[in-house]
């Protein structure tokens, strides 16, 4: 999001739109994010989620980038009042009660649903929401629309790095994209004065200080902990300062660690 705005301001354009619609650039995508179950992230990090979900409703919609986000349980702990202010448009199947009602649309009618499809649809223009029917599809009926749509459309080209990337490093395996020779990212030093400098060290502090992406902000974080600076992951707490210094100091000394293994 950040580098399309990046991008987009060297052009002078105000959106995705502007952009695209100039003849000396490449064109950019549309890219939507979906989060099939929330309910699974607020539960594993609610306050990472909220602050990322919450930052991609507000800013990236210009770029292109869009957002859908889906839960079978409606509580005020999962689709928190900051989302819900940032994701105007809304919509509802069948639920339980009342209650969860006013969660998804701020205001009942959800609860009296048949199902089987049958949903209020709240656009973002609008202060009443629409009944609308939800089709059916099969199994069948989504592969069929997906090898209709993969013959029709062009090849896609993903980010080396992300595609290459080991699913299990991101709880905390070795990465080696973007590090330097000798396997330690070059924001390394940054990095720990960020963390000395705010008392604490997760991933979306280093993406606000180093403006980074996610991954590269996570794999930072897993070589302070392979180094003994900060402790283990703790659910959404961030982690745990072991040793304080400065970027130099530390630097010095795993520098002396590297000799002493050598001798």
């Amino acid at each position: 999001m950040e580098s399309r705005y990046k991008e987009f301001a060297k052009v002078g354009a105000r959106n995705i739109e502007s952009y695209n619609s100039r003849p000396d650039v490449q064109k950019v995508p549309y890219i939507v994010f979906i989060i099939d179950e929330l309910a699974d992230l607020m539960i594993f990090a609610p306050r990472e989620a909220e602050e990322h979900i919450t930052r991609i409703a507000q800013m990236a919609r210009a770029t292109g980038i869009h957002l859908i986000l889906a839960t079978q349980r409606p509580s005020v702990d999962v689709i928190t009042g900051l989302m819900k202010a940032n994701i105007p448009s809304r919509m509802a199947f069948n639920v339980p009660s009342l209650v969860d009602s006013r969660v998804v649309l701020d205001m009942p009618g959800a609860e009296k649903l048949v199902g089987r499809g049958d949903m209020l649809y709240l656009p973002s223009d609008q202060a009443k929401p629409k009944r609308i029917q939800g089709p059916y599809l099969s199994e069948k009926d989504i592969s069929n629309i997906v090898e209709f749509l993969k013959k029709r459309t062009p090849v896609v080209h993903y980010t080396e790095e992300v595609t290459e990337q080991d699913i299990s490093s991101v709880s905390g395996g070795s990465r080696s994209g973007g590090m330097s020779g000798d396997g330690q990212d070059p924001l390394f030093n940054k990095a720990l004065d960020a963390i000395y400098q705010d008392g604490k060290a997760s991933a979306s502090l280093l993406q606000r200080r180093l403006s980074v992406g996610y991954s590269r902000a996570a794999r930072i974080i897993d070589q302070l902990q392979a180094a003994g600076i900060i402790g283990p992951q703790q659910g959404s707490k961030p982690r745990e300062i072991l040793s304080r210094g400065t970027a130099a100091t530390q630097s010095e000394e795993s520098l002396n660690l590297e000799e002493d293994l050598h001798m």
